[in-house]
């Protein structure tokens, strides 16, 4: 009985703790939503269409630093001639 019940207990914290993880990412999912919904309604209340100059670009830049784990796959030899033999 006693296993029964520290396995309830076990389970029911395991979800209890994966619904939060979960509420979090739709959390930080629905307010990106916002901020581009809030862009897009300022854009269209504008009605202009915006030079390269006006657009602020160093928001979406990738941090250099973050690309040094990436390996480079190797290429492969893929001859044409042995597909169609």
């Amino acid at each position: 009985m006693k296993y029964i019940l520290i396995l309830f207990m076990i389970l029911s914290v395991s979800l209890i703790a994966e619904e939060k993880i979960d509420t979090q990412s739709e959390q930080k999912m629905d307010k990106a939503l916002e901020e581009a919904l809030e862009q897009e309604k300022k854009f269209a209340k504008e009605q202009k269409f915006y030079q390269g100059d006006e657009y602020d670009l160093d928001s979406h830049k990738v941090d250099s630093s973050s690309l040094e784990n990436i390996t480079v796959p190797e290429p492969i030899d893929f001859d044409m001639d042995k597909a169609y033999q």
